[in-house]
């Protein structure tokens, strides 16, 4: 069997991999996500997976290569990851008592044979509403520092959240469901 690639350096994408019982190398890549032109989150989405799997491809024969990228998006507005406090605190207040969708895409790369498959899937996010001492303790955590639109649904962020409307891991980062089918296609099967 091929070896698996993960060309991603997110700790939970590897947690949600390894959930499902997955044997993977982890295999970041230096993709530069700035280089964008596409529109549209699930266009742009895909498109960063793509490219950030090339990016692995080359370094990897005979292997299955996995990356993702994850995207929150609010009216049209596309959420990136914070950096600072104050950036998170400008995300929070924005998605505070809102309905926001997470949005990731997800290429699959056959690097023997050529083979790539993208997808993306969205889940809404209803977000309750928070009082701002609430944001601010929540971003004195830190946790909201490099994650896309500033919260961590998986973590403390998760009492930010009133309910979801989909698969509750794409929100994490990878849609295990659609990409444990995805992955049939390249004879993985995760069952």
């Amino acid at each position: 069997m091929k070896k698996i690639v993960l060309a991603s350096a997110s700790p939970r994408r590897k947690e949600l991999l390894e959930q499902v019982g997955l044997r993977f190398e982890v295999d970041p890549t230096d993709y530069d996500e700035g280089k964008i032109s596409t529109s549209g989150p699930h266009r742009m989405a895909t498109h960063l997976s793509q490219g950030k799997a090339r990016a692995a491809a080359r370094k990897h024969r005979k292997a299955i290569i996995i990356a993702a990228d994850t995207l929150v998006v609010l009216g049209g507005k596309v959420f990136g990851k914070p950096h600072t406090n104050a950036q998170a605190r400008v995300m929070l207040r924005a998605l505070n008592g809102r309905t926001h969708s997470v949005v990731t895409g997800f290429t699959i790369l056959d690097t023997e044979t050529g083979k790539v498959l993208s997808r993306s899937v969205e889940t809404r996010v209803h977000m309750k509403r928070a009082t701002l001492k609430e944001i601010d303790g929540y971003v004195r955590t830190k946790e909201p520092l490099d994650k896309a639109g500033g919260y961590a649904i998986q973590g403390r962020g998760a009492v930010l959240v009133e309910r979801i409307e989909g698969d509750y891991s794409n929100v994490v980062g990878l849609p295990l469901g659609t990409l444990a089918e995805s992955l049939k296609e390249f004879g993985i099967n995760v069952l």
